[in-house]
């Protein structure tokens, strides 16, 4: 599987990304083909060779007419450029999904809506190029799985829109809850808020550098000159090949024990926990201390929506506190595939693994619905609707 691993010993920025994705070797006229689908223009990308603290790099600069300078935009301003352009939608969706939770955070520290959030910096048109730049580079150098370091933060203060904020600023900080962060000590911003929407929505891992046989290195420089060598660097290559097929991710899991609450409330408990992001929620009968009858609730999230799932918990439950732990995931590539029975059309999930399908699962929902209509047995709809949904998928490659 082609991995991609980013160190970040000296922290991150988006144009640090642009510029190890360059120096490893992103061939710079493509990237510009791409970042032309923008519907906005009077910009340009320029790449530079650098020396920090004795190392060689590549200095990624995004130049801007005055017409872009000092822009002011909100969420819906970055979703409709975006949605507005040429670039494949794989890229449009995880590009919206950065911003989104751009927004995200600046909405929970300033206290106010997504909708009203100013982005300022972050919606000025070189981040709008750093992270549309960096999703494309990853797709068109092949990468199917991106890991990262601990995130090196930085120290004391930096000055913004809103005047001197500690380091990490608290948008940073905000993006990284639940990831792996540190401080080496140097009193510099290291990860900005771009740099930290990037990584932690696109890597699955943060961790030592994987099992993998590197091909490609590259160091992406930031502007400053520090102590330290101001890079990030890109280690690019095949993992082990046992792990090719499968996807890889990080989730929050999240439990309590709960021992005094009507049973009829988690339903309803449940409900809000999916409304609020989580993956999948189970409830699990457990004895507790002298021998109570209990009900273990577990959740299972996105990592940035560990907060919003535990206030869940703590507002719909009895519980006075949630456990949480941060938890790898392997799991089957998974597509949803139409087929047309007999009986109406039946959306199936198609679940591949290495170079094989694994699974297939009719939409429930999609069948009970027909069954309904046509007064045909359930389990006669789902058992034609899987039986051409493997004939069908068996005639293409895993990745068609």
């Amino acid at each position: 599987m082609r991995t991609a691993y980013f160190d970040c010993f000296s922290g991150a920025s988006g144009d640090m990304i642009l510029g190890a994705m360059l120096d490893a070797g992103l061939d710079l006229e493509t990237l510009r083909c791409e970042l032309a689908k923008l519907p906005i223009h009077d910009f340009s990308i320029e790449v530079q060779p650098v020396n920090r603290a004795g190392i060689g790099g590549s200095l990624a600069t995004v130049v801007c007419g005055e017409s872009h300078h000092h822009a002011h935009r909100h969420l819906r301003d970055l979703e409709a450029i975006v949605q507005g352009s040429g670039l494949a939608p794989v890229i449009q969706e995880k590009c919206l999904s950065i911003f989104r939770r751009l927004a995200e955070s600046e909405a929970r520290v300033h206290r106010t809506s997504v909708d009203a959030v100013h982005f300022h910096e972050v919606g000025a048109l070189d981040t709008i190029v750093d992270v549309v730049g960096a999703v494309a580079g990853l797709e068109l150098l092949g990468i199917e799985r991106i890991c990262c370091s601990p995130l090196n933060v930085g120290g004391g203060t930096v000055r913004c829109a809103h005047g001197e904020l500690p380091v990490p600023a608290p948008a940073t900080a905000e993006l990284t809850k639940g990831i792996p962060v540190y401080s080496s000590g140097l009193r510099a911003e290291l990860l900005t808020p771009t740099g930290a929407a990037i990584l932690t929505s696109l890597a699955i891992d943060f961790g030592p550098l994987p099992t993998m046989v590197v091909e490609r290195i590259g160091y992406g420089a930031g502007r400053k000159e520090l102590p330290v060598p101001n890079l990030l660097r890109l280690l690019i290559g095949e993992s082990q090949p046992g792990m090719a097929g499968l996807e890889h991710d990080s989730v929050a899991f999240l439990e309590a024990n709960i021992d005094d609450m009507n049973p009829e409330l988690y339903d309803f408990v449940m409900e809000r926990l999916f409304g609020a992001g989580a993956l999948d929620v189970t409830l699990t009968p457990v004895q507790m201390k002298k021998n109570r009858p209990a009900t273990l609730i577990s959740a299972m999230c996105p990592v940035y929506k560990k907060e919003d799932c535990i206030q869940v918990l703590l507002c719909e439950t009895t519980t006075i506190g949630v456990r949480w732990s941060l938890s790898h995931r392997l799991k089957a590539r998974r597509e949803i595939h139409e087929v047309r029975t007999s009986y109406g059309v039946v959306r199936c999930k198609v679940a591949w693994g290495p170079g094989e399908m694994l699974n297939v699962a009719p939409e429930y929902e999609d069948c009970v619905r027909l069954a309904r209509e046509t007064k045909i047995p359930l389990k006669r709809i789902m058992e034609e609707a899987r039986h051409l949904a493997q004939q069908e998928r068996s005639r293409v490659t895993p990745s068609a």
